[in-house]
């Protein structure tokens, strides 16, 4: 494997303000030019983000959820549309140039989880009362519901979209084929609640962040742990890959995002924070990982920022 070494101690964050309240998720698209982020104020935005951070950044906002919008997805496919999911029950799709709303559907509950499989065919959402329904991307509509007699916390597909993993509040992983949705394998990965998910973008690991503080990375072949990192307090909130499989970042209520090693589970980075972090999610292109969190100004009024950590110059 080449060496791909990011000499991290030189690079830096900048702030990107807009939204009234605070980010809830942020997603790039699948070009690494436009990140989306999408917050408590019922908006989503759009921004054009160059790799080099020259230039006055536009953003485009995306208007109509009438709830929070907890997270957002883009088209795998396509670098200009995007799915988001809000507490209004709705899942809306967008044209980020026009900042327009397509499509629309209203689903039973108060949606929180909202993923694209790799070949853009399909959405999955899952809500607040542990329900997955999965969306035919075409014609906006429903194909499959399904309810859990657990908590669902977050959802994922695999790199090829034949495997479905569902992180739950008993500490397992609950692995299903797609698209019957069959069982294939209960993991026993936590001793408290599974909270999130990233699946490597090489196809050979997937990483799960834990209530127990912990973040565990399972080969995808043999489904077995290969390893755990171990470096924050609290539960982990959120986690991500880097492009090219080589870092993971994961953050939680500790006041930094550790940047880890995969293969040899060595802390490389941490990016101070000054808030529980909400989402962390680095580019498909570039070494730059945008995160967003619990920001207060000093009179503890919400921020509505979001960072981007990896720029050459401050």
């Amino acid at each position: 494997m080449e060496d791909t070494t990011i000499p991290f101690k030189n690079l830096h964050s900048r702030e990107y303000q807009g939204h009234k309240k605070k980010v809830h998720s942020v997603a790039w698209n699948c070009t690494g030019t436009k990140l989306a982020s999408g917050s408590v104020d019922q908006t989503a935005r759009v921004w054009h983000i160059e790799s080099h951070g020259h230039g006055k950044v536009k953003d485009v906002e995306l208007k109509g959820h009438t709830d929070s919008v907890d997270q957002l997805c883009w088209d795998p496919k396509h670098a200009d549309l995007i799915a988001t999911a809000s507490g209004d029950k709705t899942v809306r799709l967008w044209d980020a140039r026009s900042g327009k709303c397509s499509q629309q559907v209203e689903l039973s509950g108060e949606n929180i989880n909202i993923t694209y499989k790799p070949d853009g065919t399909h959405i999955a959402v899952g809500n607040r009362d542990d329900e997955l329904t999965i969306l035919d991307v075409r014609k906006f509509k429903p194909i499959h519901k399904r309810k859990f007699s657990y908590e669902v916390n977050e959802i994922a597909w695999n790199t090829t979209g034949e495997v479905f993993f569902l992180t739950t509040g008993n500490g397992t992983v609950e692995v299903l084929a797609y698209p019957s949705l069959r069982p294939l394998h209960t993991l026993m990965a936590h001793t408290a609640g599974c909270y999130c998910i990233a699946i490597d973008p090489i196809g050979r690991y997937f990483a799960v962040g834990s209530a127990d503080s912990l973040v565990s990375l399972w080969d995808l072949s043999e489904m077995l742990c290969v390893r755990t990192f171990t470096k924050l307090e609290w539960p982990v909130r959120t986690i991500s890959f880097n492009y090219t499989g080589d870092y993971i970042a994961s953050a939680s209520e500790d006041l930094f995002i550790d940047i880890s090693n995969v293969q040899t589970g060595r802390m490389v980075h941490q990016i101070p924070c000054r808030a529980a972090m909400n989402s962390v999610e680095w580019n498909p292109k570039y070494n730059l990982l945008a995160y967003a969190g619990d920001d207060k100004n000093k009179y503890q009024a919400d921020e509505g920022v979001f960072r981007i950590f990896g720029f050459e110059s401050p």
